[in-house]
């Protein structure tokens, strides 16, 4: 999630303690690079100053953000939640491991079609230890495996470093 913060401030001489919610924190530095104070996002929503500093912050969601243009590296934390956000967008995940060749191969392309298609959502999981979960519960059984999904469910599959059937399948899912 990106978060830009202007601030100007007089410098913090008060060492008073303050109260806030610490569901979404944010550091708020002060005119020392070892003094700073925590506030959250709500607390910012009800007052945007604090001892004469102004804080304005392009933070308008909490939660995961989807990006078009890119791929976005997901773990079994934040694919859903991705793909949640994400819509009606269409939704192509790379499932691949770090030795795989072919997966290495089709990587450079798989950003290429990010580039290239601004309507749809890129992700890619890499299916080691740690994301055996999101993996099993997707059905993977070969890398790499390309699902496409819509509206949260897996609407085609490509396995293999099958480019053309890759392209073929997003461009199925978009027209539909």
């Amino acid at each position: 999630m990106a978060l830009n913060l202007s601030l100007s401030s007089p410098p913090i001489r008060s060492h008073q303690p303050l109260t806030y919610s610490a569901k979404h924190p944010i550091a708020l530095l002060g005119s020392s690079s070892t003094s700073f104070s925590t506030f959250s996002q709500s607390s910012l929503k009800k007052s945007r100053s604090y001892l004469g500093a102004v804080v304005r912050s392009s933070l308008e969601t909490v939660g995961p953000t989807v990006k078009v243009g890119q791929v976005t590296d997901v773990d079994k934390d934040t694919f859903w939640p991705l793909v949640k956000a994400a819509g009606d967008k269409t939704v192509v995940l790379d499932m691949y491991t770090q030795w795989c060749g072919p997966c290495k191969v089709m990587a450079p392309k798989f950003k290429e079609l990010s580039e290239k298609y601004l309507d749809v959502v890129f992700l890619k999981l890499d299916c080691n230890q740690n994301n055996k979960p999101l993996a099993k519960e997707l059905g993977i059984r070969v890398v790499p495996t390309f699902k496409i999904l819509k509206e949260s469910k897996v609407v085609k599959e490509v396995t293999g470093a099958k480019f053309d059937d890759l392209l073929l399948a997003i461009d199925t899912v978009r027209s539909s």
